[in-house]
């Protein structure tokens, strides 16, 4: 959420970043509606003034013993006056409504070094890590593999859910656990505290992180229930420090959780949807932030490093992509992309998005930090990225390290996780 200051003085600043997203978000609308709400309040303070101004002079009446007359139309008047009240107070209850439900909708800010883009083709390269594989043969996709290899089930995933889920078997199956592991492991080893959170949340912590009410037609809701099935573990991490003031101490807090997500991927048809790219349920592995506004940029860079490390660990190419003002998330102010090789696709494909959220989220969930004992509470700076997706990172390994007779060597760096197991073959 942005400061309802800022918007009020700097119009033209939050018009221009409107822009740059390609929003068509009406923010006269908001100020118009903020003005209004303002006058309600103001009227009210003066109305309430005038209560206590009536109230004193009845005292002041009683006092010396004046004329009773006087008091009644005194006491007819304060009370007029504070039926006044309740009628604007009325009106304000349904301003404030409005007001907070739009602020809600206002994408946040962006960073300046950002660069201006209409999508994702516009996104600069900023590094690039490792080389593309020297295969001799034609890639397969991992779709292809999967089946080949009978470690994944496209068919009982339908069967079971839908389209949009797959079942995972064998060694498959084991390869989702063991990266879970490792990933796990390696980053807590780099100082993340782990967290195993719950995997459904209420709405007060669906919209502290933004999902809601922006993108309430991509969650999942628990019917007859105010509980959401989470799209990412930076809900309930973030939310676990919703209301709070942290001592500055207390800072950075580094989190890492592992998690099922739940995406309905409304308005998604037709993107990715062979294969286990894109899934209504996936695994990933989120890293969390929370800083102080100083150093949040530094924490930024920090953070994308530790995504990339479990790529680096595992040998596999990936660029860095730094996210254009088109193709920037809402609550973003700015993102990097980490985007895997995927040589059976012959393309790119993003799995690790690392974001600072400066205190947009945290003005939403209200987590504030006191940087000295005595000073006011300031907000702080949210951060997160996928550290990594789970699926894609099988789709990586699958792609990048399949051999010319369709099997898969297991890195290295999981060999320890998979019982022993160096090479994935036909599960016949």
């Amino acid at each position: 959420m942005i400061d309802i200051k800022f918007i009020r003085e700097n119009p033209a600043i939050v018009k221009d970043v409107l822009r740059k997203r390609g929003s068509d978000f009406n923010i006269d609308n908001i100020i118009t509606i903020d003005a209004e709400r303002r006058n309600r309040i103001t009227e009210i303070e003066k109305l309430k003034k005038k209560i206590n101004e009536i109230s004193k002079k009845v005292g002041e009446i009683k006092k010396r013993d004046g004329d009773e007359s006087e008091i009644t139309a005194l006491r007819e008047e304060s009370h007029k006056t504070d039926s006044k009240i309740v009628a604007i107070e009325r009106e304000l209850s349904d301003i404030e409504s409005r007001f907070s439900q739009l602020m809600l909708l206002i994408p946040n800010l962006i960073h300046s070094s950002v660069l201006e883009g209409a999508d994702s083709l516009q996104n600069p390269v900023v590094k690039i890590w490792g080389q593309k594989p020297a295969q001799t043969f034609t890639p397969l996709s991992h779709w292809e593999l999967g089946e080949k290899l009978r470690i994944m089930d496209f068919a009982a995933g339908t069967k079971l859910s839908g389209s949009g889920f797959t079942v995972m078997k064998g060694l498959g199956a084991r390869l989702e656990r063991a990266l879970l592991n490792f990933m796990m492991e390696l980053h807590v080893s780099r100082g993340y505290f782990e967290i195993w959170p719950p995997f459904m949340v209420n709405l007060a912590s669906m919209t502290g992180t933004s999902q809601m009410p922006k993108f309430a037609e991509e969650m999942y809701k628990i019917e007859n229930e105010n509980l959401y099935l989470i799209p990412t573990a930076e809900v309930p991490i973030t939310n676990l420090h919703r209301e709070e003031i942290l001592e500055k101490k207390c800072l950075p807090k580094k989190y890492v959780a592992y998690s099922p997500c739940f995406r309905r991927e409304a308005g998604s048809y037709g993107k990715d949807v062979r294969g286990i790219i894109r899934q209504h349920q996936f695994d990933k592995v989120e890293l969390v932030k929370i800083v102080e506004p100083e150093t949040s940029y530094i924490e930024l860079d920090n953070l994308l490093e530790d995504a990339a490390e479990v790529l680096k660990r595992l040998n596999i190419h990936y660029r860095v992509v730094s996210l254009c003002t088109g193709d920037l998330g809402f609550a973003s102010a700015k993102t990097y992309d980490i985007e895997v090789w995927l040589p059976g696709q012959g393309e790119y494909k993003e799995i690790s998005s690392c974001s600072n959220f400066e205190d947009f989220q945290a003005r939403r969930a209200n987590i504030k930090y006191r940087p000295e004992p005595k000073e006011k509470p300031k907000f702080v700076h949210t951060l997160n990225g996928s550290g990594l997706a789970i699926g894609r990172t099988i789709v990586a390994i699958l792609e990048n390290y399949q051999q010319s007779d369709g099997s898969i060597i297991i890195p290295e760096a999981l060999v320890s996780y998979m019982s022993g197991a160096r090479k994935i073959t036909s599960q016949d």
